[in-house]
C-alpha cells in the first residue's frame, strides 16, 4: 500500500455517479445549474442499467449505494449486481444486490467489517480493490415488477498500466432451498484457474422441525484445492469455530468474521474473510460446509417424530465417541435405551442455505453457473408488509 504521504506517479482519482456518469475530468455536477442536479435516478422494472463503463486501466476502490427500496427485503433480493472486466461477455460478479454487500436475505442493520460497511442500516458500501486492464462495466439489473430509485458512486484510480500481474475480482451466489441429506453445501462450486478465495457470507433458514430442539452449526468448513478428490486439503472443526467464535454463536461483528443475524436459531447469517490467512490455489478450488446439527438424544427423537429427515454421524456417551459412519459402527442403534436422553448426537440435517463467495482469478471470466432465478432468490423473504414471498414454492 502506498504510504498516505506519497502520491504514486501517473495515477488519477475519478468518481462515477449520476452526477458524472463517465467520470471525466471537469464533468461533475453539471446538471441543475451546478447545484445538486442528478443525485439519483430510476432503474425501470424488469430492465438493467449500465451505471459505469470505465475505459482504460484502473482499480475500483469503493462502491457506495442506497436505494428507495432499502427497507424492502423482497425488492432488494430482486436486484442483481453485475461486474464485467475488460471485454468479457459474461460477468465476473452476478449476485443478489443485498447479499453481495453482506445484508443476507435483504435485512438491513448497522455493521462494519474489513470489506463492507453499513453505518446506519441504510446504505451498501464495499471496499474491495477490483483491478482491470482495459475496461470495467457495472450493471444494475432490476428483476422486480416495480421501478427502483438508485443513488450511487464508484470511486476508482486511473492508471497507465499495472506494474505487476493482477487477479480479477469475482463473486458467486448459490442457494439450496433444501440441502441434500449427507451432502456438503457448496459455498463455492469448483472454480477453475489460478486464484485466491477471499471469503464468504452464508445465510440459513432452519428446518422448522429442528428449531428449539437442536443447534445448526456443527458442520465443518472444507477447501478442496488443486486436484483434491476424496478429501480436502483444508478442514475446519465446526461452523462457529470457522467464524472465529466457540460454543454456539450469538450476534457479533469483527473485521474478518462475524454473525449479523441469529433469530433464535430460526434464521442466521455469518461471514468469514481470509485476509490475514489467505487461501491460494493454482488450478482449481471448491469450498463447502457440512450441514450438520447437534442435539440431545431425546431432542433428536422428537425431531424424528416430527418427520424431519436426519442422519446421525456421531454419538457422545460418557464412554467415548462413536462415529456412526465408520464401517465398524454401522449397526449401532442411537435410539436404544442403553443411551441416556441427554447424550449429545451430531447429525446431518436439511435446511435452507445460501452463500456469496468472494474470490480472485487470473482471468476476467469464470466457469461457474449463472445466477439462480428470481423465485429462488426471493423465496421465504419478507416483503415490506412483513409477508413471506413465494410461500408455496416448496409445496
Amino acid at each position: 500500500m502506498t504510504p498516505l504521504y506519497r502520491k504514486p506517479k501517473n495515477v488519477k482519482s475519478r468518481w462515477v455517479s449520476f452526477e458524472n456518469p463517465t467520470g471525466e475530468k471537469g464533468k461533475g455536477a453539471m446538471e441543475g445549474g451546478g447545484g445538486k442536479g442528478h443525485a439519483f435516478d430510476s432503474v425501470p422494472a424488469n430492465s438493467s442499467m449500465t451505471i459505469a463503463d470505465i475505459q482504460g486501466c484502473g482499480v475500483i476502490h469503493r462502491m457506495w449505494f442506497t436505494t428507495g427500496c432499502r427497507e424492502n427485503p423482497m425488492m432488494l433480493r430482486g436486484i442483481r449486481l453485475e461486474l464485467f472486466w475488460d471485454d468479457a461477455e459474461t460477468p465476473a460478479v452476478s449476485v443478489p444486490f443485498p447479499d453481495f454487500f453482506g445484508s443476507v436475505f435483504g435485512e438491513k442493520k448497522p455493521f462494519e467489517n474489513a470489506l463492507f460497511v453499513d453505518p446506519e442500516g441504510a446504505s451498501f458500501v464495499c471496499y474491495i480493490d477490483m483491478p482491470f486492464h482495459k475496461r470495467a462495466r457495472i450493471v444494475i439489473a432490476n428483476d422486480n415488477d416495480s421501478d427502483i430509485r438508485l443513488f450511487f458512486d464508484i470511486n476508482y484510480s486511473r492508471l497507465e498500466k499495472h506494474e505487476q500481474e493482477i487477479m480479477y475480482f469475482h463473486a458467486h451466489w448459490h442457494r439450496d432451498l433444501q440441502t441434500t441429506l449427507g451432502k456438503d453445501f457448496e459455498i463455492l462450486p469448483k472454480v477453475q484457474g489460478e486464484g485466491r478465495f477471499l471469503g464468504c457470507n452464508v445465510g440459513l433458514i432452519a428446518n422448522p422441525d429442528c428449531v428449539g430442539l437442536s443447534w445448526f452449526g456443527e458442520g465443518e468448513f472444507k477447501a478442496w484445492l488443486d486436484g483434491d478428490t476424496a478429501y480436502p486439503t483444508l478442514a475446519g472443526t465446526g461452523l462457529e469455530d470457522y467464524v472465529s467464535t466457540g460454543w454456539g454463536m450469538g450476534e457479533y461483528t469483527t473485521q474478518y468474521a462475524g454473525c449479523l443475524m441469529n433469530k433464535d436459531g430460526k434464521q442466521a447469517s455469518f461471514y468469514r474473510f481470509h485476509i490475514p490467512d489467505p487461501i491460494y490455489f493454482d488450478e482449481e478450488c471448491k469450498i463447502t460446509i457440512q450441514q450438520l446439527g447437534g442435539a440431545s438424544r431425546k431432542s433428536l427423537l422428537d425431531i424424528e417424530k416430527k418427520g424431519a429427515r436426519i442422519l446421525p454421524t456421531g454419538l457422545h456417551p460418557s464412554t467415548g465417541p462413536v462415529y456412526m459412519l465408520e464401517e465398524k459402527n454401522k449397526g449401532v442403534d442411537w435410539r436404544s435405551d442403553e443411551y441416556s436422553d441427554d447424550m449429545f448426537i451430531t447429525f446431518y440435517r436439511e435446511d435452507d442455505l445460501c452463500a456469496t463467495a468472494y474470490f480472485y482469478l487470473s482471468t476476467p471470466e469464470n466457469n461457474l453457473p449463472e445466477i439462480q432465478n428470481l423465485a429462488i432468490r426471493q423465496a421465504k423473504v419478507l416483503s415490506t408488509a412483513g409477508k413471506v414471498g413465494n410461500e408455496g414454492l416448496l409445496d
